[in-house]
Order: structure tokens, then sequence, then C-alpha cells
């Protein structure tokens, strides 16, 4: 760690009293050195690290980090604060706290150094030699590991002889440690487990970290001889299929900092009462005593079926819209090149009468090959949606559900209907108790054979007709509309699409235009049209707010308007949520405003779209292209303009309260010498400006 901390970044007398202005203090040193480029930025990165979980931790640690763009190489300051400084330690205040700052492309090495510092606040020896030192380079020092920490002082002579290990009879645990972030609290929780289970008789435990470096997975025979498993993480464990099947600790990273001793203690008694995990693609059957179907781990705990549906939804949606923009952009293209009759050209002329030279052939080329890849949109749609309920168990009878959902021109819906039924068979064959013998065939016989089958009959008998009744009224209604219908409809989609930037309602309009994709009529495409248009604007309105009226936003958001730009052009809606962040109700009523505005003037317009993603860089594949930049720039002017209007709002009422302190105190008789005077004469100027 020698080059991440010198004395110039060690404060032994950190005067801060909240974590806010500790951090400045900290950061301050590091931009002093040139580690950190953008103070401002910096702190916004930290701020928002700090948002997603408390930093404090017991003992008096406070241990604020990030990742971020304006940090040039790893960096480590360090502050003992003389008065405490709260950073949510169910304990208390922290009196040592370390400032931890990687760039945002930092590479594995460094973050496995900085690793290093978590596992060193797991001793006590080291936190007391931090608390004792007097000397900033010592100081520096003892924290690259340069200087070793004092040894504790013996209280006896007597050496005990230790004692003999007993393998087996060992109590063989497996952990898995992760934090948002990756950098402190993984390793922390790491270390505290291992030193816990060291100090416990008869137990032996490995941790895999799954850090921000990445991680190195246990070897699979550990894994198999483990008699249990702790996971302490604050985000998904990967590849957690691994560990099925064992008696199951599942918590928060910070538990497995502050209460290891309690997380072995409750994951054996586990182990002596039977309660194990199902088996990773089988159902643990009756009596397992723990969680027996995937449906039961979906999700945190606590949430509802309608979370869960929500989650399973939007998991057959991600990996459909790959195809959906591949294959859309593709045939957006032939027509581009080779014109609507490219559609015309039959296949066997493709194979057999290829020519080189033809813009006629590689339009075909082209608008074969997205056809391929829109042929797997309903039934990628189907068969995720099912992964998402019941794991791989589920991907065989969703595959073949979105696949009957085409043959019976149930499309779109037909797909979504599939795909839960799918995935409800597989859970519902799950519960059922099946003999120990039969288990090694369950994943791989027994649940794809009687769930396609019950899929089938499902789809193609019960559900299928007035599925694709509701899918051809649905299609009928979206081409009959004109007028007022069509400004109204694209209205709503403009909302949805502006609300939440990128969250559950803006992706329910998307999958709405794009589910349209799947059998494109003109209705269809303006919808999709409408739903892109919509989403550019929040982002674009926020770069053209900070660019003309600058002062009325921070540092941090000025240069976050600079790459809104960008995102905006690419339709990437969330480019607007580090605004809405920092200031909801301004920004997501104007953000609605103006997506509002586009999505009408889209419809009203006309305007069509057949590739489902891209921004500005598929106008020209757009219907009436000069029109639907119009509809474009009227929202980012409509928006920007009510954000600007509402922050001003903000920031007058501030300027006329100091104004009239200012009148109240040369009305006492106050002088341009005396201090009240001198604080009156801010608003003055501001005033006056």
């Amino acid at each position: 760690m020698s080059a991440m901390i010198t004395a110039d970044l060690v404060d032994l007398d950190l005067s801060a009293e909240t974590k806010t202005a500790a951090a400045r203090s900290l950061a301050e040193r590091m931009v002093a050195l040139g580690r950190v480029t953008d103070l401002d930025g910096f702190l916004a990165d930290v701020a928002a690290r700090e948002a997603q979980m408390p930093t404090g931790l017991d003992g008096g640690i406070g241990i604020p980090h990030c990742r971020s763009e304006h940090v040039t190489e790893p960096t480590l300051a360090f502050g003992r604060a003389v008065h405490g400084v709260d950073f949510g330690a169910p304990d208390g205040p922290a009196d040592l706290i370390f400032l931890i700052a990687a760039p945002a492309g930092a590479d594995d090495a460094h973050l496995t150094i900085l690793s290093s510092l978590a596992r060193q606040l797991m001793d006590e020896d080291f936190k007391a030699a931090l608390r004792a030192a007097t000397d900033a380079e010592q100081t520096a020092a003892l924290i690259r590991g340069d200087e070793p920490a004092p040894e504790p002082a013996r209280t006896d002579t007597v050496e005990e002889a230790p004692a003999e290990p007993t393998p087996d009879a060992s109590f063989k645990i497996v952990a898995v440690t992760s934090c948002p972030t990756g950098i402190a609290h993984t390793y922390m929780a790491a270390e505290s487990l291992e030193n816990t289970a060291r100090d416990t008789e008869g137990v032996e435990l490995v941790v895999e970290t799954q850090g921000s470096a990445g991680f190195t997975r246990l070897d699979p025979a550990v894994i198999a001889a483990a008699d249990a498993v702790i996971f302490a993480h604050d985000v998904p464990v990967r590849e957690k299929e691994r560990f099925a099947g064992k008696p199951t600790v599942d918590v928060g990273v910070k538990a497995g900092i502050s209460r290891p001793a309690e997380l072995i203690a409750e994951v054996r008694g586990k182990a002596a009462r039977g309660e194990t995990t199902a088996p990773a693609g089988v159902g643990a059957g009756a009596g397992s005593g723990g969680p027996s179907t995937p449906v039961e781990n979906a999700g945190e705990p606590g949430e509802g079926y309608g979370t869960k549906l929500r989650k399973w939804l939007m998991s057959g949606v991600s990996y459909m819209v790959p195809f959906v923009a591949a294959g859309g952009v593709l045939i957006a293209l032939s027509f581009a090149i080779g014109g609507y009759e490219v559609a015309n050209v039959k296949v066997e002329t493709l194979l057999n009468n290829f020519d080189w030279g033809s813009t006629t052939s590689w339009a075909a080329l082209l608008f074969y090959t997205g056809k391929a890849a829109f042929a797997f949109l309903v039934p990628v749609l189907a068969g995720f949606i099912a992964y998402g309920m019941a794991d791989r168990p589920g991907l065989v009878p969703g595959f073949v559900g979105g696949s009957i959902a085409l043959t019976v021109n149930a499309g779109f819906l037909g797909g979504l209907a599939a795909g839960l039924i799918a995935g409800g068979v597989v859970l519902a064959i799950q519960k059922v108790n099946i003999p120990p013998v039969l288990r090694g065939v369950m994943p791989v016989v027994v649940i794809p054979l009687l769930s396609s089958i019950a899929v089938g009959f499902l789809m193609f008998v019960v559900l299928g007709k007035p599925i694709a009744s509701m899918q051809s009224a649905l299609t009928d209604w979206l081409n009959s509309l004109t007028g007022a219908n069509a400004i109204i409809l694209g209205v709503i989609l403009g909302l949805m699409m502006c609300f939440d930037l990128g969250g559950p309602l803006n992706k329910v309009a998307y999958t709405f235009a794009v589910g349209g994709l799947t059998n494109p009529t003109e209705g269809s495409l303006k919808v999709m049209a409408a739903v892109m248009a919509a989403g550019m604007v929040p982002p674009l309105a926020m770069a053209l707010a900070t660019t003309v009226r600058g002062r009325l936003f921070n540092k941090a958001e000025r240069e976050n308007g600079k790459a809104a730009w960008v995102l905006g052009a690419s339709f990437i809606t969330e480019g607007a949520i580090p605004f809405a962040a920092a200031d909801p109700l301004r920004v997501i009523p104007a953000s609605m405003a103006g997506g509002a505005v586009t999505g009408a003037l889209s419809m009203a317009f006309g305007c069509t779209l057949r590739a489902p993603h891209g921004g500005v860089f598929v106008i020209p594949l757009i219907g009436n292209p000069f029109l639907y930049l119009i509809a474009i720039a009227a929202g980012v002017c409509v928006s920007a303009a009510v954000v600007v209007a509402l922050k001003g709002m903000r920031k007058a009422a501030p300027v006329v309260a100091a104004s009239v302190a200012a009148s109240e105190a040369t009305a006492s008789g106050a002088t341009a010498e005396s201090g009240e005077a001198v604080a009156a004469g801010e608003p003055k100027v501001t005033a006056a400006a």
C-alpha cells in the first residue's frame, strides 16, 4: 500500500463533526496531491455510495468509499476525529475514519490491496495502535503495513500447548461475502467470519469474496464437503446454485462483520435440525425444513407476489430486448437500402442467386437475418419469464410455450401467458415429494417432459385461441387510432416513459411498444416512435437546462449535463437519474411535461419506427424524420423551461428573505463597520446582481 497513503493524507486531529465535512476534509488532501481532479464530483460519488448503505462499523470506524471517474489513482486518507462522527454504525460515532478513493477503472491488483485494509480493521491491536499514534508518518507506515502493530502485553508467562486438531470432528462452513462497491465491507465480513471461526472450537470456515476485483471460485470439492453455508451479502450471490442443498444462513454483509459468532451458531443449529435448501434444479419436497421452491427464494424478504411478478416479467423482457434491437435495426436498414419491396424477395433467390454487387441482395440478406432474430422474440420472452420463476427447469417449457404462442397467432400476449404458465407448472412439479432414486433424472427428463405436455395442452386447447383474439383486437385498435385518440395515447406513453426514468412504469411503456414489433403494423410502429422520442427527452432537457442556466445547478450536475447530451441522443432515459435523485420534485414533473408533449406530437405527426432503440442514430430509418426531430425538440424545450422555472423559484426565495433581513439591519442603525452590516452585505450584492 506504499503508493496509496502518505503522511500528507493523514489527519490525526480531524475536527469535522459530520460525515459530509469529514469526507470533504480528507478529500481536500487528495485534491492537493493530485489524486482527485474534481472535489465536488468526487464527493457526490461518495455521497451516492453512502446513500446505498451507511459505512459506519462497530468499534468506532467510518469507512466512506467509492469508485469515481474523478480519481486518478487508488488513494486512502485517514482521519482521527476529535469529536466523533456519525457514519450510521449501531454502536455510535466513529473516531477512526478512512476515505477510500478508487478509480472507475481500478485494476484488480489495486482493489486487492485496498481489501487488505478492510481485513486489518478487524484486528483490535491495529485499531489500538492507530488511536495511540502521535506522528502522521508513523501512522501512514502502520496503515501501509511497513510498521507492524505492537504486540499486546502478556499477562502471564505460561505457554499453553496448542490443542490437537480433530479433523474428523470439524464442522465445515463455506461463506460468501459481497457488498455493492466490493471494496471494503466484502473483505471485512470475510475477515470477521474467519477470525471468529478460528476462535470457535471444532469449526473450519472458508470464504469466497465476491468483490470488485472479481472472485475466485471455491473448489467444488470444498463446497461438497461443507456442512453448511453462510451468505453475507448486499448484492446477489453469483452462481448461488453451487451451494444449494445445504443448511444456509442468508444475511446482509454488515451482519457478517458485527455478529459472526451468531451466524456460525445459527447455521450449526440449522444443520443439527436438518434444515436445508433445495438442491439445484430440484424441489426439496415436503419436510425439508427450508425453502422448497425457487418462488420462495425469489426477490427480497417480505416482497409480495406483485413485486415478484414484475421481476419475472422484466427478466423475460431484458433477455428479449437484444433480439428486438438487432432484428429491428437490421430490418429497418434493409428497407432503407432496398425499399419495402425487399420483403417480397424469396429466400430461394437469396440462397441461389446472391449478387455481391446488388443492393437488393444485400438488403434481402439484412431483412431475412433481422427476421430470423425477430422469430426468437416470443420464445425468448416466455422462456426467460419461466426462468425467472423456476430457474433452469423453466427454460424448456417456457420456450415451447412461446413457440406455440407464435403458432396459434397469440403473439406477444401469448408469450407472456406461456412464460407464466410454464414457470407455474414447474413450481408445482417441484413441490411434489419425489423419491430420492428419481431426483437425478428430474431436471433432465421428468420436469421438461411433464411441464412441456402441460404447457402444450393449455396453450393449444384452453388459452391459445382467446389470447389470439385479444392480440388481434389490440392490433386492430392500434391501427384504428387517429386524431385525438392517437394524441391521447401519445401523451400517456410520454408520461409513463418520463415518470420513473427507466423504472418499472418506463419499462411497461417500452415493453408495450416492443410487443407491437413482433407483428408490426402502422399503429404499432407509431407507438414505438412515440415511446423512443419521449424517452430521449429527460436527459436532453437536463443537458439543455445546465447549459442555458448553469448557475441553478451545482458543479457535479453541470458535469452530468455534458454526459446527458450523449445519453439522451442514444435513448438512454436513465441519463436524467442523477438530476432526479438530487431534486425529484422539480425534475420529474418537468420531464413528464416534456415527454407528454413529445409523445403527443410524434403520434400527431404520424411518425413511425421499426427499430426499438438507437435514438438519433436511427433517424434515417424513421417515418417523417424531420417532424420527429421537431417533436423531440419541442419536448426538450418544454422540460428545460419548466425545470429552470421551478429551480429559479427555489433560488429566488433565499434572496428575497436576505434582502428583507438587510433592510431591517439598516433600519436598526447597523453601520458598515459592524459585524451585522458585513453579514448583510452579501445579500445586497446578490440582489443587485
